[in-house]
């Protein structure tokens, strides 16, 4: 039994690695991939996302979204990810599939409303997609079996002192579907800090074939690491794939979540603890055995590659 899953994705050099663990998962299904603009713009988005694809030829479609916040500017960060979002690398791709016609909006409400088990939407980007979704179609949730997200901190911010950049990149939208009545678990700072892998790890894909070396060079630009002597890489989307997989890595807790839109706070998902809070706000991970997980996943690419 597969779980269904649309991901909405502003790929990013993490993002591309969330992408090619679905992708090449048993128990995942991956019905649809749309673009958004984040952590660079959306036609680079929109190509990473296609180029991943096509790379592994998958017979997924791929929707473009939007560019830019409900209301407002677009920030990027090309700082972290490189000008194209995947450091600067070129991916190889046999095939030269496009994106479908429908936005990704629509795409999205045909996926969801066509399928006849609930679909899972895993947003690992911006959430402008998924909250126009749900203010346009509000009968869409429905068929949606919850919101696995990236994005969020119960504590501190990456994009500010309190905001997380997914959230901050449109903390407008992120209010919108916060509030909806859907299942959501955030994958935030909280646990995708302590979800890294090190220079021994990356050592060890890079002799991986042609998937392990396009990481390792991707990983060599890409700039949020932990401090230390250990050079620990923080494969922040991977989170929101391993938690369908391997839920039981993860500790939880229930939560409340407002998101400030306004002011100095902007982008903050203020976590208020309950148990009767309608989020799941993953708190924890042991990092051993997502880093166990990490080369295994490499591991089972090149072998079904090479």
């Amino acid at each position: 039994m597969t779980t269904p899953i649309i991901i909405d994705t502003d790929p990013g050099i993490d993002d591309i690695i969330a992408i090619s663990a679905a992708l090449n998962s048993d128990k995942l299904d991956v019905r649809l991939i749309t673009s958004i603009g984040g952590n660079v713009g959306i036609e680079h988005t929109t190509k990473n996302a296609l180029d991943i694809v096509n790379y592994f030829n998958k017979n997924v479609p791929v929707a473009q979204g939007v560019n830019k916040p409900l209301l407002n500017k677009l920030s990027t960060a090309e700082h972290v990810h490189g000008h194209n979002g995947i450091g600067n690398y070129i991916i190889n791709t046999s095939q030269n599939l496009s994106t479908i016609s429908d936005n990704a909006v629509n795409a999205m409400y045909n996926t969801i409303m066509q399928s006849e088990e609930p679909i899972t939407l895993v947003p690992i980007g911006p959430l402008t997609n998924i909250a126009l979704l749900l203010s346009l179609y509000p009968e869409t949730k429905n068929n949606i079996k919850e919101i696995v997200l990236m994005g969020g901190a119960a504590v501190g911010g990456n994009a500010t002192p309190v905001a997380e950049f997914n959230i901050y990149a449109d903390p407008h939208a992120a209010h919108i579907v916060f509030n909806i009545d859907i299942p959501i678990v955030m994958c935030g700072l909280d646990v995708t800090r302590e979800t890294m892998i090190n220079f021994n790890d990356i050592k060890t894909i890079e002799t991986m074939g042609d998937f392990g070396q396009m990481i390792t060079k991707m990983l060599d630009v890409y700039n949020d690491v932990n401090s230390g002597e250990d050079h620990e890489h923080i494969i922040h989307d991977l989170c929101t794939i391993f938690y369908l997989l391997y839920p039981e890595i993860f500790i939880t807790e229930q939560a409340n979540v407002t998101v400030i839109t306004e002011g100095h706070a902007a982008g903050c998902t203020l976590t208020e603890f309950s148990h009767e809070g309608r989020v799941k706000v993953c708190m924890h991970a042991d990092n051993k055995q997502f880093r166990t997980k990490f080369i295994e996943f490499v591991s089972n690419i090149h072998r079904k590659v090479k």
